[in-house]
């Protein structure tokens, strides 16, 4: 049996896959794009593909999944956009302002000074779940209390930390 000629199939057969690309991914831009990934798949195939019959068969499946693959690269692409684009729009208006930057700096500051007010178990604490991050889980476990225990201690002390800011710093001090 004599091998297949794909240059000769791809060429016979390339308006209408162009069209089933199209009507799949639904950009102009892409056809190209995907055209060239299903002729280099059907040129390096795994399998080869006995019978030239089955041939257009075999080259419309191949045009779909191509051109389903590459309408979700897309949607990914998009949304990685998206997220990238809000991070670095809500990044910018505060980073770039910079009132803004020297509040957050002086609440910082305050918050570190009311800390070292508070009894050194509410600062520990606060300072486990905020600074570091960790959750209830974590710190129950630390501490060899149970998660409620840590709610509700995390609870005082961030009560406690409100009064420790109301109390010792003005009003004219607090950002």
């Amino acid at each position: 049996m004599d091998p297949i000629d794909w240059s000769r199939l791809l060429a016979e057969h390339e308006g209408w896959l162009r069209g089933v690309i199209l009507a799949r991914t639904g950009e102009r831009q892409a056809v190209d794009e995907v055209w060239q990934e299903v002729a280099l798949a059907a040129v390096e195939q795994r399998a080869p593909l006995a019978d030239p019959a089955k041939a257009p068969g075999w080259l419309y499946r191949l045009a779909a999944v191509h051109s389903i693959r590459h309408r979700r690269q897309q949607v990914r692409r998009r949304k990685r956009l998206e997220r990238l684009a809000a991070e670095s729009n809500g990044r910018s208006h505060a980073e770039g302002d910079p009132a803004e930057w020297l509040l957050r700096k002086e609440r910082r500051q305050l918050v570190r000074c009311a800390l070292t007010l508070l009894p050194g178990r509410d600062a520990e604490i606060l300072l486990l779940k905020y600074y570091q991050r960790w959750s209830y889980r974590q710190i129950a476990a630390v501490l060899e209390i149970s998660e409620s225990a840590v709610d509700a201690r995390v609870f005082r002390a961030r009560e406690r930390l409100r009064r420790a800011l109301e109390n010792h710093f003005s009003d004219e001090d607090l950002p």
